[in-house]
């Protein structure tokens, strides 16, 4: 298959408070020495430039936590040595994960100068409600000034809804989804309200203390209503919960999809390298304080480097290919085509679940919303 791309994530890892229902890896801290942690991000940078600079770059992700509470000089420095590590693609595709409480028009012009060209906003909701029971500490006013300066600011931004949220019915979430269509430019992240065990959320409802939740039903109708009015609007579904116009697919994540080669930089940060059997894991320190140690005092944040095989390249190969609508050619597949993998995808196809295509493994749209079910099938976990 053609080259899927190579690209650099960076992971910052403080938000201004930790939200109820996530389980990313994000810490609230009262004081953060940015300048120590710009060091840090370039030496490593530098570290894991020297194996891979043979590579072109095609993105940059600054992903978190929340990437805006970031000092605009922590994010030049950072870019900087990322422009004197790799070569890049004409068209780099350089984003910044933002949430609208940290939005400001100054800011984000020394974001862009600093070549940030595409920022994703975390607005999660257009009710506010809603936004308060998710912990959230914007508004809607104030989501809908952040899109603005974003839009003024940047050739592309994308903006994530939550939907499937407590006391939320199909028609209120038709209305939102509607109104959000009106607002977007192009790229929409639409998430089903998952309840994740070691969250605050998880923890209410595992005591009965998270009323409202909507039915399996319910949210099967919104996951419907999502597909239909995404794609009358013009907003193909590229990924399970990604909508997309034409070319503003988010081209980061499309390298995890397509398994590319990816860094990882910064805690709790995964990368795919290049390696002899052709990609290498590596993980990182989960800790901020003890990545940001280990770098200073080891010269590495990372905790693994591990070889993997073929067949375990290939698992990787369907995990991530199944969720994008082009699914993943079946040649990529040979080391896990065992005879249970090949009767699963005819079961499958009869099901309606699985295209019948002869070169890729692709999911219908009738199988997408049961996407978890059919890798537990196809992989027999």
């Amino acid at each position: 298959m053609p080259d899927a791309g190579f690209g650099l994530y960076l992971h910052w890892p403080f938000c201004q408070s930790k939200c109820p229902y996530c389980d990313f890896n994000s810490h609230v801290a009262a004081q953060i020495d940015q300048n120590r942690w710009a060091d840090a991000y370039v030496a490593e940078i530098a570290r894991v430039g020297a194996e891979t600079q043979d590579r072109v770059l095609s993105t940059v992700f600054f992903g978190g936590g929340t990437p805006s509470l970031m000092d605009p000089a922590v994010v030049d420095r950072v870019m900087e040595a990322v422009r004197k590590t790799w070569r890049w693609t004409n068209d780099v595709e350089v984003t910044l994960e933002a949430n609208p409480t940290s939005v400001e028009a100054g800011r984000f012009r020394a974001y862009r100068d600093a070549g940030v060209n595409r920022v994703s906003l975390g607005i999660q909701a257009l009710s506010d409600p809603d936004l308060r029971a998710l912990g959230r500490l914007h508004s809607v006013d104030e989501a809908r000034r952040a899109f603005a300066v974003a839009a003024a600011t940047f050739d592309r931004v994308s903006f994530d809804l939550i939907y499937a949220r407590q006391n939320q019915t199909a028609d209120m979430w038709r209305a939102e989804l509607a109104e959000a269509l009106t607002l977007a430019a192009g790229h929409l992240s639409l998430y089903q309200l998952t309840i994740e065990d070691g969250t605050a959320f998880g923890q209410r409802h595992a005591v009965g203390k998270l009323p409202g939740l909507p039915t399996d039903d319910a949210g099967a109708e919104m996951y419907e209503i999502t597909q239909d009015l995404c794609a009358a609007a013009g907003y193909g579904a590229y990924e399970v919960s990604n909508h997309a116009k034409p070319g503003q697919e988010s081209r980061h994540n499309l390298i995890y999809w397509r398994y590319g080669l990816y860094a990882g930089i910064g805690p709790g940060a995964h990368g795919r390298l290049p390696g002899p059997q052709g990609r290498i894991a590596t993980e990182t320190h989960l800790g901020p304080t003890a990545w940001l140690r280990a770098v200073e005092t080891t010269g590495t944040g990372e905790t693994l480097r591990e070889g993997l095989d073929p067949v375990a390249q290939a698992t990787e190969r369907v995990l991530m290919g199944l969720r994008i609508a082009e699914g993943v050619t079946l040649d990529d597949l040979l080391p896990v085509r065992s005879e249970f993998f090949n009767s699963k995808i005819i079961e499958l196809q009869g099901m309606g679940l699985i295209a019948p295509d002869p070169e890729r493994l692709r999911v219908t749209d009738r199988g997408r919303p049961l996407i978890n079910a059919i890798l537990r099938d196809l992989l027999g976990a």
